[in-house]
């Protein structure tokens, strides 16, 4: 075990694959891309894993991705043919997901282990940016069905331990959620404008409580609902969650922010803890 402790990471995935496929919103997606593409530039040492946490994966259990090179699963629709043929063919960690399993079994969790599930957007297309060779093992953990903050902040806080073995943990979502409101702004007009005053009022609460002392910022982010906006921002909060698991798994870390930017009139935010 090394005494160099990594961070743990909530980042943006943005739509789809917008970030690494051209349809005609470079512009939009360009602080993102450059965002995620250095992201990884300041950790104190490179990842021997990287365990990553996707909105887009939910089961009645913690269950963990435990192929040795888990395939590709383009879990999106209406996008030119190109978005169906990327491959990053990153190999999976069958050892460290039977530790996330030991960990959360630890900390009171039922667990299950899933060798067929493929990479999905949430995890690919961010994580490709960074790490274009694919040449770093890379598995996924699910979120819980329950879409419970406490038990997500817990869930954290069970694999705080893989920090100081080498394993950097990820959460990709984003701080802005809602279909709807994506389809009003591209209409223009109130609907951006909405957006952009939902987006904005949610995402400053976001930083503030990610910035907050650790046990305030936990129970904050327990009551993530009573925010300002927040069903607006997320009717769901699937895109929410890997946010409680970055936290949970910071411990006492203090956090800062890696990122600020809009993507179609919302404003998203990148945090990093520790």
């Amino acid at each position: 075990m090394s005494d160099i402790v990594l961070p743990t990471l909530f980042i943006p995935h943005g739509g789809g694959p917008w970030t690494i496929v051209d349809m005609g919103m470079r512009d939009a997606y360009a602080p993102l891309r450059a965002y995620l593409a250095t992201m990884a530039d300041d950790l104190p040492r490179p990842p021997r894993a990287i365990l990553c946490v996707s909105a887009h994966w939910e089961q009645s259990v913690p269950t963990v991705q435990s192929a040795p090179r888990p395939p590709m699963l383009y879990d999106y629709g209406g996008f030119p043919a190109e978005a169906y043929t990327y491959q990053w063919n990153a190999p999976g960690d069958p050892e460290a997901a039977a530790l996330v399993r030991d960990h959360l079994g630890s900390a009171g969790f039922d667990t299950a282990a899933d060798d067929r599930r493929g990479f999905d957007h949430g995890a690919f297309v961010p994580l490709m940016v960074p790490f274009p060779e694919a040449n770093i093992p890379t598995f996924q953990v699910s979120l819980l069905g329950s879409l419970d903050p406490q038990q997500h902040l817990a869930m954290g806080r069970a694999l705080a331990p893989l920090r100081k073995q080498g394993i950097l943990i990820v959460g990709s979502g984003m701080s802005y959620h809602n279909m709807r409101g994506f389809g009003a702004a591209r209409q223009g007009g109130a609907g951006r404008r909405q957006v952009a005053e939902d987006s904005k009022a949610f995402d400053d609460w976001m930083v503030e409580s990610a910035l907050a002392a650790p046990s305030e910022r936990a129970q904050r982010l327990a009551e993530w609902s009573q925010a300002p906006a927040a069903r607006a921002c997320h009717p769901r909060e699937e895109h929410l969650l890997p946010l409680m698991v970055a936290a949970g798994a910071a411990e006492e870390d203090p956090a800062t922010i890696g990122l600020q930017t809009q993507l179609m009139m919302a404003h998203v935010s990148a945090v990093q803890f520790g």
